[in-house]
Order: C-alpha cells, then structure tokens, then sequence
C-alpha cells in the first residue's frame, strides 16, 4: 500500500510528449507537498477555474493561502473542456471553410480535401500542453506563493482540513470542486463502453459513426466538429430544442447549420437501451413513440453535470447540499459561516468565466468582509458552433416569469453589410429592454462571431447604459457589430411620436 503523502501518478492517454508536459504542470508525480503554515487566511478545495481564481487573487492581496487539488489542476476549463473543446473546433470550422469556399466564387476539389485526424489531435494536445503553465502547481507554488498540496482534501472540523496526511488549518475556506459530467442509467451503456468530454479528446481515430446523448453546448459543439471532420453524426436530444435555455428563434438556427454540416438531429427522442451486436454498438431510439436503432461506433455522453460533493465531509460539518450541489447564499457563503463555495459545484451557470468572478466576489466577501452579491454580477454566455449563440441578461420567458414586460428589437444578418459581404447572412441580434423604457433587460446574438459581439451588450448593461447611447457609438463600416447600432437606430425611431413628429415638421417648415 502506498504512503497515503505520496502524490499519486496520474495519465491522460495518450501519454505523448504533450500529454506528458501537461501531466507535469499540472499533477507532477514527484510533487514534494509542504509542511503546512500554522495557519492559512484561505484554503482553497480544488485547482479548476474556480480555486485557482480565488488562490491567486487571495495570494496576491498578501493572504497566506494553500491550495488542495486531487486530480489535474485547470479542471474542466484546461482539462477536458473550453481549451481542447475549441481547439478541435478551430480544425472542424477549417473544413467548412473549404467545403464552403465554392459559395464565395473559389473552386476546389471535395477530393482532394483530407483530413488527418491524428495531426488534429496532436495539435490540440500541444495547445493544452503549453497553456498548461499557467495552471501549473509550480507557477502557483514559485511565483504566486501558493502552498500547493496535490491529493484528497477532506474537511475534519470547521477549522481544519486533512490532505495527504497532513491538516491544515484555516480562518475561511472554499469549497471549489467543481462537476463531473452525469451519465444516464440507460441500460447497456455501461457494458457498451461510452466517452464523456473527460475522455473524447484522447481519441486518436476519427470514429466513422458517433451517437451523441444529449444536445446541450457541449452535444452541439462536438457533433459540428466530428460532422465536418467526416463522422457521420447522431445528435439526440429528448426535449422538443437542444440548447434548451436558448432562444428558439437560435436553436432554429443552429439546427439549420448543423443538418447542413452532416448531423442527424434527432429531438424529442430518448435513448431505451445499448447493446453491443457483432462489436457494433447500438443504441435503441424512441423518437416521437416509435422505436428505431441506429448503428454507432462511438457514443459520447453530453447529458449535464452533476457536482462533485462526495468524500469532503460536508456533511460532519453541518454544510447544505442539495441536487444542485452546496447551498450558498447569494454571497456565496455556505450553512457555516467560515466556509464559502464557488463554480461548478454550486452554481446554476456552470461557466469558467463566471467561476472566475464567483471567486473574484469571494475573496472579498471572506477575506475583506466585502457584500458582493452574485445576483449583481452580469455573466453572458456562448455556445461556440458556427453560427455562434451568445446571450446576456433575461430571456423574453424569464421576463415574463418576473412580471417584466419587454419591448423586442431585432435585427437580422440578412440586413448587414458585412454579414452579406461575407455570406454570413444566417442569425441576428435580438435585444429586449424594458417596455416603454431605454434599459436593456437581455440579448441574444447568432453570428459567426457572436461570442465577441456580446461583449458590447454586456458593458452596456453593466455600466446602465441604454439602446439610445449604443445608437450613438460609432462603429467600423463594414462590421457585423454595426447591427448593435442599428438596433440603437430602431429605439430612437420608437421615440418619434405624432407629437414630435408634428413639432419637427413645423421647425423645418418655419426654416425653410
């Protein structure tokens, strides 16, 4: 049996160079934990966006900080979703470029287009490896001061943490764990073998065909990508629209684009069974009440995420935990009073930049005896296929569950000009403001470049600026932003009433 402080090796197959570089920043296995301090200001449980926020920032206020992780510090973000997500997208979107190139008057052969799977993977394995570093138990420990203590973290009492052997003690904690993807209990699945987003990146063939369960951000981002790599690609979702929090007028969208790429969608539809026939895998569909099978060679399961809560001893110390993982208030304190939460395993929007301003709030509430509130943050989000859906704000369903009436203002891309220069023409940009008021309550942009464009919307509804302003910010002619200001342009023309209507036509009148 090993001595419970030696850290324990880990591998993320395949063990390359990159991979092993990777393994090296961020769980080396010859890691020498350090004796603990007499006393931590703040000790952090769990190295993904979350911890690693909340260390730094708290280290480099002059708190005297530990940092307790038992697998690969970068979590989710680095690990096995925004950074190898993204990176895999950049190589499928390369192919729909070519394939789309005849659309913009460029010829090219469809034959002589090839892919090489492995020199995809082999690159969005170095792009990881070397963004690595900045998540590295070194840089945190060298340069930031952090006591950086790699195995399981387990709380003993409300002033003391065991790790590796070791306790640790503290005024304020995080509990910073993060989530684990869920896997439905469909029959077969188990014996049939599946990948979640914690494993599909080490593939290294290009599966022929891949069934994928479930259609949120992650369904939909990797069914587009394996589609234009050249699987053919069954995207299953049970409810009547994937990305279910969406605007449907967005799913509807996207829907179109990934048909176009190759993806069989199929919504409404529940996966009954697996099994395994002659080393096919099959997977036994109800779609709409009549059942059907489908041959797949791989499945990927994108089905949610479930927090990780297990084996910290919440419980012994009297903290709340719930379905959706540790109870917080809206200061992101938990049931003890010393003892905070942020990210994935406690909040509803499980995003990395929203872990990071989680923990941004956190420092101060535990550290400064700050009152930041999470409910005061504005976190705009984006699924990132092509055409890209972000969103900031409230949903028109959300404002009506609040009982706020909204007036809509849409602008299409088929109606901008650099959107048709590029024949981009897909999406729009929908925002909502208060009815009969210049306050901007939400929006949602589809575009190619969507993510970016949100940005203008989200300062604005930080800083209380209203469509009226936006409509006098100049923008570079020909930009797909420009639409932003076109929507400016459609609130102040709600403005000309009869009434003024009537007075301008007299002053101009009069100055003839």
């Amino acid at each position: 049996m090993s001595d419970r402080n030696e850290v324990q090796a880990v591998e993320v197959p395949p063990m390359d160079v990159h991979n092993q570089n990777l393994v090296d920043n961020v769980h080396p296995a010859d890691w020498p934990n350090p004796e603990p301090a007499p006393s931590y200001n703040l000790v952090v449980i769990g190295a993904g966006t979350a911890g690693l926020v909340a260390a730094a920032g708290a280290a480099g206020l002059g708190a005297k900080v530990a940092l307790i992780e038992r697998h690969l510090m970068g979590g989710d973000c680095l690990n096995s979703g925004c950074v190898p997500s993204k990176s895999l997208l950049r190589s499928a979107h390369a192919i729909a470029d070519i394939r789309a190139a005849a659309e913009v008057g460029v010829s090219v052969d469809p034959t002589a287009v090839k892919v090489d799977f492995g020199l995809v993977m082999e690159r969005l394995r170095e792009i990881r490896s070397r963004i690595s570093k900045h998540d590295s138990a070194t840089r945190f420990r060298n340069e930031l001061g952090v006591d950086v203590f790699i195995g399981e973290g387990r709380f003993k009492d409300s002033q003391h943490i065991e790790v590796a052997g070791k306790t640790l003690h503290f005024k304020k904690a995080v509990i910073a764990t993060g989530a684990r993807p869920f896997v439905p209990p469909i029959p077969g699945l188990e014996e049939a073998g599946y990948h979640t987003n914690e494993s599909i990146f080490g593939l290294t063939e290009l599966p022929a065909r891949i069934g994928i369960i479930g259609g949120g951000p992650i369904g939909c981002e990797l069914a587009q990508s394996f589609a234009c790599l050249g699987s053919r690609v069954h995207l299953i979702e049970q409810s009547h629209q994937f990305l279910v929090r969406e605007d449907p007028d967005a799913a509807d969208v996207l829907r179109a684009s990934l048909e176009r790429d190759g993806v069989e969608v199929c919504l409404d539809t529940g996966v009954e069974a697996v099994e395994v026939s002659g080393g096919t895998k099959r997977m036994k569909l109800n779609r709409g009440g009549k059942e059907e099978w489908i041959e797949v060679d791989t499945i990927l399961v994108g089905a949610g995420r479930i927090p990780n809560v297990e084996g910290l001893g919440l419980e012994e110390i009297g903290i709340e935990v719930d379905r959706s993982g540790v109870v917080v208030d809206d200061q992101l304190r938990t049931s003890n009073k010393n003892i905070f939460a942020s990210g994935d395993v406690c909040m509803s929007t499980k995003f990395t930049h929203a872990a990071d301003f989680a923990s941004r709030a956190v420092i101060q509430n535990a550290l400064f005896f700050g009152s930041k509130k999470v409910s005061a943050l504005t976190i705009p989000w984006c699924t990132y296929t092509r055409p890209e859906i972000a969103h900031v704000g409230l949903y028109e369903r959300d404002a009506k569950a609040k009982g706020i009436e909204v007036d809509t203002y849409i602008r299409p891309l088929a109606e901008v000009d650099r959107a048709i220069a590029e024949g981009e023409e897909e999406g729009f940009v929908k925002i909502h403001t208060v009815k009969g008021k210049d306050e901007i309550v939400g929006a949602t942009i589809v575009a190619k470049h969507a993510g970016e464009m949100i940005s203008e919307i989200s300062v604005a509804m930080a800083g209380g600026v209203g469509l009226s302003k936006l409509s006098a910010v100049i923008h570079p002619y020909p930009t797909q932003a420009e639409a932003v200001r076109q929507i400016g342009d459609q609130f102040n023309r709600t403005k000309l009433t009869p009434t003024v209507a009537r007075l301008f036509d007299l002053i101009l009148r009069w100055r003839r």
